[in-house]
């Protein structure tokens, strides 16, 4: 029994530096493969209050003033609009709560409007027309403001009160 032993041990011992010299020879088989992701453009509106982007104030204003009156759009801190670069965006805006040939601010429970025009330069020289893309072009495309100036035509007799108008601002890109 001893012999035996001894005989496997040995062919044992023997085996393994075979066995070893074996490994470090041996490859495992290997691959690649790819890795991708598509990006594609858009915007997307972000904040505390993204129903509503902002106001058009042309203040106070006498009741038998016959001027006109310019504001320009005052876009809300609470919210931000981005894209990704490079992306074409537009946007356009309805016609309000008080159109008529127009765009009107009203005066609640009375049929007292006053008309006012939108236009996208600060030079009040490229109207806004109703329902119709804007382009717009923006230098940061993670804060984009939109480009609202408003002109307010004062009829010279209007009834005293708060005269407002709300209006849909649509996004494309």
């Amino acid at each position: 029994m001893q012999v035996v032993l001894r005989r496997s041990c040995l062919m044992i011992a023997c085996g393994l530096p075979l066995l070893t010299g074996s490994v470090s020879t041996w490859s495992l088989p290997t691959s690649t493969f790819q890795v991708t992701a598509s990006i594609v453009a858009g915007c997307v509106i972000s904040g505390t209050n993204t129903g509503v982007f902002g106001t058009l104030n042309f203040g106070t204003q006498s009741g038998v003033a016959a001027n006109t009156v310019n504001a320009s759009y005052l876009q809300s801190t609470s919210i931000n609009l981005a894209c990704t670069p490079g992306t074409t965006l537009s946007m356009s805006i309805n016609q309000g709560s008080n159109f008529t040939t127009t765009r009107n601010l009203k005066l609640p429970n009375f049929s007292n409007t006053v008309p006012y025009t939108l236009f996208s330069n600060a030079s009040r020289t490229t109207v806004i027309p109703v329902n119709q893309a804007v382009p717009l072009s923006y230098s940061n495309a993670n804060n984009i403001t939109l480009p609202i100036y408003g002109q307010l035509q004062l009829p010279g007799t209007a009834r005293a009160g708060v005269y407002t108008d709300t209006l849909t601002v649509t996004l494309s890109w």
